[in-house]
Protein backbone atom coordinates (compact mmCIF):
# COMPACT_ATOMS: atom_id res chain seq x y z
CA UNK A 1 0.00 0.00 0.00
CA UNK A 2 1.14 3.55 -0.74
CA UNK A 3 0.29 6.31 1.69
CA UNK A 4 2.01 9.53 0.62
CA UNK A 5 0.60 13.06 0.86
CA UNK A 6 2.20 16.17 -0.64
CA UNK A 7 0.44 19.45 -0.03
CA UNK A 8 1.16 23.13 -0.63
CA UNK A 9 -0.68 25.57 1.60
CA UNK A 10 -0.42 28.19 4.34
CA UNK A 11 -0.26 27.93 8.11
CA UNK A 12 -3.43 29.08 9.87
CA UNK A 13 -1.57 30.06 13.08
CA UNK A 14 1.92 30.20 14.57
CA UNK A 15 3.57 26.90 15.50
CA UNK A 16 3.52 25.97 19.19
CA UNK A 17 5.73 23.14 20.43
CA UNK A 18 4.58 20.63 23.03
CA UNK A 19 7.21 18.88 25.16
CA UNK A 20 6.26 15.21 25.48
CA UNK A 21 8.88 14.11 27.98
CA UNK A 22 12.10 14.41 26.05
CA UNK A 23 10.90 15.18 22.54
CA UNK A 24 8.84 17.90 20.90
CA UNK A 25 5.72 17.71 18.78
CA UNK A 26 3.35 20.20 17.23
CA UNK A 27 -0.17 20.11 15.83
CA UNK A 28 -1.11 22.67 13.20
CA UNK A 29 -3.46 23.29 10.28
CA UNK A 30 -2.54 23.90 6.66
CA UNK A 31 -5.08 25.78 4.51
CA UNK A 32 -5.45 26.18 0.76
CA UNK A 33 -8.23 27.12 -1.61
CA UNK A 34 -9.50 25.75 -4.87
CA UNK A 35 -11.36 27.80 -7.45
CA UNK A 36 -13.79 26.61 -10.08
CA UNK A 37 -15.27 29.40 -12.21
CA UNK A 38 -16.73 31.85 -9.66
CA UNK A 39 -16.74 29.45 -6.71
CA UNK A 40 -13.87 29.24 -4.22
CA UNK A 41 -13.67 26.42 -1.70
CA UNK A 42 -11.38 26.73 1.33
CA UNK A 43 -9.78 23.49 2.46
CA UNK A 44 -8.04 22.64 5.74
CA UNK A 45 -5.88 19.73 6.88
CA UNK A 46 -4.80 19.00 10.45
CA UNK A 47 -1.15 18.00 10.68
CA UNK A 48 1.28 16.67 13.28
CA UNK A 49 5.06 16.93 13.24
CA UNK A 50 7.53 15.35 15.64
CA UNK A 51 11.04 15.99 17.00
CA UNK A 52 13.36 17.90 14.61
CA UNK A 53 10.59 18.47 12.04
CA UNK A 54 8.44 20.16 14.70
CA UNK A 55 11.39 22.26 15.85
CA UNK A 56 12.19 23.26 12.24
CA UNK A 57 8.58 24.41 11.72
CA UNK A 58 8.56 26.43 14.94
CA UNK A 59 11.88 28.09 14.11
CA UNK A 60 11.28 29.05 10.47
CA UNK A 61 7.51 29.30 9.83
CA UNK A 62 4.79 31.70 11.02
CA UNK A 63 1.06 32.19 10.50
CA UNK A 64 0.15 32.81 6.86
CA UNK A 65 3.45 31.52 5.52
CA UNK A 66 3.37 29.23 2.51
CA UNK A 67 4.94 25.78 2.83
CA UNK A 68 5.00 22.30 1.33
CA UNK A 69 4.46 19.31 3.57
CA UNK A 70 5.08 15.65 2.84
CA UNK A 71 3.75 12.88 5.03
CA UNK A 72 1.30 10.06 5.58
CA UNK A 73 -2.41 10.21 6.31
CA UNK A 74 -3.38 8.54 9.59
CA UNK A 75 -6.66 8.14 11.44
CA UNK A 76 -6.64 8.89 15.15
CA UNK A 77 -9.32 7.25 17.28
CA UNK A 78 -10.38 7.93 20.88
CA UNK A 79 -13.39 7.74 23.11
CA UNK A 80 -15.09 10.81 24.61
CA UNK A 81 -18.15 10.64 26.86
CA UNK A 82 -18.66 7.01 25.87
CA UNK A 83 -18.70 7.76 22.14
CA UNK A 84 -16.00 6.78 19.68
CA UNK A 85 -14.37 9.74 17.93
CA UNK A 86 -11.95 9.86 15.02
CA UNK A 87 -10.19 12.29 12.73
CA UNK A 88 -7.77 12.06 9.85
CA UNK A 89 -4.48 13.96 10.10
CA UNK A 90 -1.27 14.18 8.12
CA UNK A 91 1.75 12.81 10.00
CA UNK A 92 4.37 15.19 8.55
CA UNK A 93 7.74 13.72 7.61
CA UNK A 94 9.23 16.63 5.64
CA UNK A 95 8.63 20.38 5.33
CA UNK A 96 9.88 22.67 2.55
CA UNK A 97 9.89 26.42 2.00
CA UNK A 98 7.63 27.68 -0.76
CA UNK A 99 6.72 31.01 -2.33
CA UNK A 100 8.73 34.21 -2.73
CA UNK A 101 11.48 34.59 -0.15
CA UNK A 102 10.90 38.28 0.62
CA UNK A 103 7.12 38.04 0.85
CA UNK A 104 6.45 34.49 2.02
CA UNK A 105 4.07 35.49 4.81
CA UNK A 106 0.71 36.99 3.99
CA UNK A 107 -1.56 39.39 5.81
CA UNK A 108 -4.61 37.37 4.70
CA UNK A 109 -6.34 36.44 7.96
CA UNK A 110 -9.35 34.82 6.30
CA UNK A 111 -8.17 31.33 7.30
CA UNK A 112 -9.22 30.20 10.76
CA UNK A 113 -8.00 27.23 12.77
CA UNK A 114 -9.98 24.02 12.38
CA UNK A 115 -11.58 22.82 15.65
CA UNK A 116 -9.94 19.94 17.54
CA UNK A 117 -13.20 18.09 18.05
CA UNK A 118 -15.43 16.93 15.20
CA UNK A 119 -18.43 18.07 17.25
CA UNK A 120 -17.33 21.73 17.00
CA UNK A 121 -18.47 23.79 14.03
CA UNK A 122 -16.10 23.93 11.05
CA UNK A 123 -15.16 27.57 10.32
CA UNK A 124 -16.14 27.79 6.65
CA UNK A 125 -17.31 31.18 5.44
Amino acid sequence: MINKTILQGRLTKDIELKDLGGFNMTEFTVAWSEKYKETEKKCFLRCKAWRSTAEFLQKFFTKGQELIIEGQMITEEWEKDGEKQSRTVCNVEKVSFCGPKANNATTDNSFMDVPDSPSEEIPFS
